[in-house]
């Protein structure tokens, strides 16, 4: 078990005067009272940022989820994973046995959750006491490539996807993964997809309807739980690594060079953002409606007040990559470079 440093990262303030404007001194003190307020006012409704480290081997960390204010996971490179039972003061490795990377791990309620690792599949029903490996695929059918997954998601306790792509001997991508279960996970059945590029990552609204993002600015969609999918036109070329519906209508996708697509209709037409940043974001998430976070290269940590419309960058001391993100309505998580969490508590 392992105790974190902390530091804390906050956002920054900045006021401009124009020297030409003269004032009273009862208006400079007034203007002073005012300051002093405003100010007061910003620093205690402004999120703080923690940022600690872990002692995760010299690996990333990629992924992490909450399932309460004081129980979480974290994964990332070389098999890594540990929990946390008191908010992230104290984490304890958790073994699976494994040297792959951990690409995702999510839960859909405090008990049920799933880590994907390469080519491996782990599930647990009893909160991460235990762990087991599900066989999610038959290698005869894939010869010599190696299917890999990167995302799962479930859309109710019986229906679930986990994605990625089949690599070939040579490294290559060859061809876009789909994997389907209705049965909470026990076995697995491949969806038939007619695209190429590599898939990174997918959301639920409901049972039915489910989106995946992917490379080359690839974005599908499913009415029917994952059995059918039709390709969405983004207008971007760009890698998309991440995808975040809130409800069937409006939806986030975030990828490389700062790209950021917004969309009000479920997919049938995408809007790009232009956030001024050109730092690849590789993950969005949304506490309600109108608030949202993104976080991805040296350091980007992003945030919208009004559903998506407009970004603002949130600086922090911590200027390595960050890759996952997990926040609900009370709290918000980073992981990145080096075994480094980000944490801010409203």
């Amino acid at each position: 078990m392992q105790e974190n440093t902390l530091f804390l990262c906050i956002g920054h303030l900045s006021f401009f005067t124009t020297p030409e404007v003269r004032v009273s001194r009862r208006s400079s003190f007034v203007s002073a009272i005012l300051f002093v307020l405003v100010l007061s006012s910003w620093t205690f409704g402004q999120e703080a940022w923690r940022s600690s480290r872990v002692d995760s081997g010299g690996g990333d960390l990629v992924s992490v989820h909450f399932t309460s204010s004081s129980t979480g996971w974290i994964a990332g490179d070389n098999g890594f994973l540990a929990s946390t039972r008191d908010g992230g003061t104290t984490w304890t490795r958790v073994s699976l046995g494994i040297t792959e990377d951990v690409n995702e791990i999510y839960f859909r309620n405090e008990r049920d959750g799933y880590v994907v690792a390469g080519r491996k599949l782990f599930m647990t029903s009893d909160a991460g006491r235990t762990w087991r490996q599900i066989t999610i695929f038959d290698q005869q059918e894939f010869g010599r490539n190696t299917p890999t997954f990167l995302s799962i998601r479930f859309g109710d306790k019986r229906r679930g996807l986990a994605i990625g792509s089949v690599i070939s001997p040579e490294n290559r991508v060859l061809e876009s993964l789909v994997m389907r279960t209705d049965d909470g996970g026990s076995s697995w059945q491949r969806v038939l997809v007619p695209y190429k590029s590599e898939l990174y990552h997918l959301g639920f609204s409901g049972n039915r309807r489910a989106w995946i993002a992917g490379d080359n600015g690839l974005i599908i969609h499913s009415r029917d739980g994952g059995l059918n999918w039709q390709i969405q036109q983004t207008g971007t070329r760009e890698p998309l690594f991440a995808i975040e519906f809130r409800d069937s209508s409006y939806g986030f996708a975030v990828g490389r060079e700062g790209t950021i697509l917004r969309t009000e209709s479920g997919g049938e037409s995408w809007e790009s953002i232009k956030p001024h940043f050109t730092d690849t974001l590789m993950r969005v998430a949304f506490t309600d409606d109108r608030n949202g976070w993104a976080v991805g290269h040296n350091g980007s940590v992003l945030r919208t007040s009004d559903h998506g419309r407009t970004w603002v960058r949130e600086e922090c001391e911590f200027d390595g990559h960050l890759y996952g993100l997990f926040t609900n309505r009370r709290m918000g998580w980073a992981v990145g470079k080096n075994g480094t969490i980000v944490q801010y508590t409203r």
